[in-house]
């Protein structure tokens, strides 16, 4: 769907590399600027006949072309502006101050290159005091934003977020705005500056929640479990130690529940005429609640659940999901070559087109792979790729 989009991305980790990835599983022309060292996340499995395919760098970076450029040789800087000569999105997540010491931020190279998208994905923004403060996805996405507060009760002691939670929504902003600004282009025949950081997709996250504090100047995030409102929402144990989650969606899942649990007799009880607030009687409902799951195994509350209506889930892991029939009739997985000519299953980006696409097959690229392919394709002399190289 976007064969034709020529997409230059020199980012590192995951927010920017899992941006252009997904431009690549939809057809753009990718090509990967790493430095001599390569991209960090390319250590975590380092990818050998003995242990072919590296997930996480594979998962961010497959079906690209792989270049090595020094950009802090002025050839290494030469050989860059010769790839975004023709290039439509440029996708960074270097910081501003680095860019802007190299000569490579926006505001110098938007005259050279008019028509170019400039893609600067950050932790903080483009201006202010935080614009050059290092950031991952967990100290300004999860941590900074308040994502972490809002989700995470007092009465436990603080974790992070999963390694590339933050990076990933990010990402998807990410993809949305380049897509915004290709579209006036079309129109305007000039590119544009794009920016999304992660502290930005934090507070879009969690703007439920920030919503009601920028209107009302307070809000109830999470809370003890014995604190929180509405006793039949939330997780509850099995008997089989499972969890599960229950979310009311009208006031007649009250009703349901009660009669799925076998005790319709609670619906004549006035203290518990729905919605209960008080909050000694939501807690003696969830305790009555906590005491029907705990006597049935998941497979038969699901089963009731399911026959009233109400909109659950179990918890599930991670090895369930890989080898469910509803995340593979959902798209959730696609096959890649791991680079040495076998196919693997990794994470689908999240949308798909029913219609036809173009498949998602190609590997990631060894370190610098491409480099001579693309340095000759973008016009650069033997000599210049031999500077370069």
């Amino acid at each position: 769907m976007l064969e034709g989009l020529k997409v230059v991305e020199m980012a590192t980790w995951v927010a920017g590399p899992s941006a252009a990835a997904v431009l690549a599983d939809w057809g753009a022309d990718v090509i990967k600027v790493e430095s001599p060292l390569g991209d960090a996340t390319r250590v975590y499995f380092p990818d050998t006949p003995e242990n072919p395919g590296n997930p996480i760098f594979t998962n961010e970076n497959r079906g690209k072309k792989g270049v090595v450029l020094d950009i802090s040789r002025p050839e290494g800087r030469h050989a860059l502006k010769a790839l975004l000569r023709d290039a439509d999105i440029f996708v960074t997540n270097v910081r501003p101050g680095s860019m802007k010491r190299l000569g490579l931020d926006y505001d110098s190279l938007k005259v050279e290159f008019p028509k170019l998208i400039y893609s600067a994905v950050t932790g903080y923004g483009l201006v202010g005091p935080e614009a050059d403060t290092p950031a991952f996805d967990m100290t300004a996405f999860w941590t900074r934003s308040g994502v972490a507060h809002a989700t995470i009760p007092p009465d436990q002691e603080p974790f992070a977020s999963r390694p590339g939670f933050g990076d990933h929504v990010t990402a998807l902003a990410t993809v949305s705005a380049i897509l915004a600004a290709l579209h006036e282009r079309h129109s305007t025949g000039k590119g544009r500056l794009v920016e999304t950081s992660l502290l930005r997709a934090g507070a879009y996250a969690i703007s439920w929640d920030l919503a009601i504090q920028l209107r009302l100047g307070h809000v109830v995030t999470a809370q003890p479990r014995d604190e929180r409102p509405g006793p039949i929402s939330g997780f509850f144990r099995t008997k089989d130690d499972r969890w599960l989650l229950l979310l009311p969606r009208t006031n007649d899942c009250f009703t349901q529940l009660m009669i799925a649990l076998d005790r319709p007799e609670l619906l004549a009880e006035p203290r518990y005429e729905w919605p209960i607030e008080d909050m000694d009687t939501v807690r003696e409902v969830r305790a009555l609640v906590d005491e029907a799951f705990a006597q049935m195994t998941l497979a038969e509350v699901g089963e009731r659940l399911t026959a009233g209506d109400l909109a659950w889930a179990p918890m599930g892991t991670l090895a369930e999901l890989a080898e469910a029939d509803y995340a593979k009739d959902a798209g959730c997985f696609e096959m890649v070559d791991d680079g040495w000519g076998t196919p693997y299953r990794l994470p689908a980006s999240p949308a798909r087109f029913p219609e036809g696409a173009p498949p998602v097959t190609r590997p990631a690229p060894k370190l610098g792979e491409h480099t001579r392919e693309v340095l000759e394709a973008a016009g650069l002399t033997p000599d210049e790729i031999a500077a370069v190289l």
